[in-house]
């Protein structure tokens, strides 16, 4: 199973880290949030990873392309080219980088990474800014057992964001940002259906607007709800959370 990482917004409402290098790659602990996101999943058996890039895309590409780089002792032989690492961390991934544009909406970057997905494949999609204890594992059963289209991890964290209504499993409607209340929310953490990709028009569909709507309205997004730490990376105080819980044993950090 694939997963997908939408990570090519701008990142304004963290400005201050954003105008020098796109929201995944602000690092918690001295490493990038999209490196935390990928050991979530990868601990539970994902390690084949398409990653949605836009805003300053070509530094994930350089990201990844350099990883044994970033994570190891070199030496290079200037006579003969050769390059040795030492210590290298030996990550078991395959990522897949994709220029998804500029100013493509969520929805859009999802359709435009159609070509690396199996049309029978169910695959999984989430943020490249939030982090979370999720049961990856829980969560693929939950989705093989319900049987519908869409999967999705609802938690209940601070109200300024969207709320979603449920009734048993099912979400009957989603509500981006209310004006009140904290209620249950979009955490993220998605397993899908490939045709879930035909109710996006194009690159100014928004994902939570009228794809996921959609699926509500016809039954087909259940909720598989996570209890346990969530968080995003939104603000300059969110980082400073994060490097705070790292030092202290991060409750992300389900990796060995």
């Amino acid at each position: 199973m694939k997963l997908i990482v939408l990570a090519g917004g701008l990142g304004s409402r963290i400005s201050e880290e954003s105008q020098v290098r796109p929201k995944p790659l602000i690092e918690i602990g001295n490493k990038p949030l999209i490196w935390h996101i990928l050991q979530i999943y990868a601990h539970h058996g994902i390690t084949d990873f398409i990653i949605c890039a836009g805003y300053k895309g070509e530094m994930l590409k350089e990201y990844f392309v350099n990883l044994p780089l970033h994570n190891s002792d070199v030496t290079v032989d200037i006579a003969t080219g050769e390059t040795i690492y030492h210590q290298a961390e030996k990550l078991p991934w395959k990522v897949t980088v994709v220029d998804t544009g500029q100013e493509t909406m969520t929805g859009g970057r999802l359709k435009r990474v159609r070509e690396y997905i199996r049309p029978d494949e169910t695959f999984m999609l989430t943020y490249g800014d939030g982090v979370g204890n999720v049961d990856i594992t829980a969560l693929r059963a939950f989705h093989s057992q319900h049987g519908h289209l869409a999967s999705m991890t609802v938690v209940s964290p601070p109200g300024r964001f969207g709320a979603v209504q449920l009734e048993g499993d099912n979400v009957t409607k989603f509500m981006e940002k209310p004006e009140s209340g904290n209620g249950t929310i979009n955490g993220g953490f998605f397993v899908l259906n490939t045709k879930v990709l035909d109710m996006i028009e194009g690159d100014q569909t928004i994902w939570e607007k009228e794809p996921l709507e959609q699926l509500a309205g016809m039954g087909e997004l259940n909720a598989f709800r996570h209890d346990g730490f969530w968080h995003p990376v939104d603000t300059i105080r969110d980082k400073r959370v994060l490097e705070s819980l790292w030092k202290g044993g991060a409750p992300w950090k389900v990796w060995a």
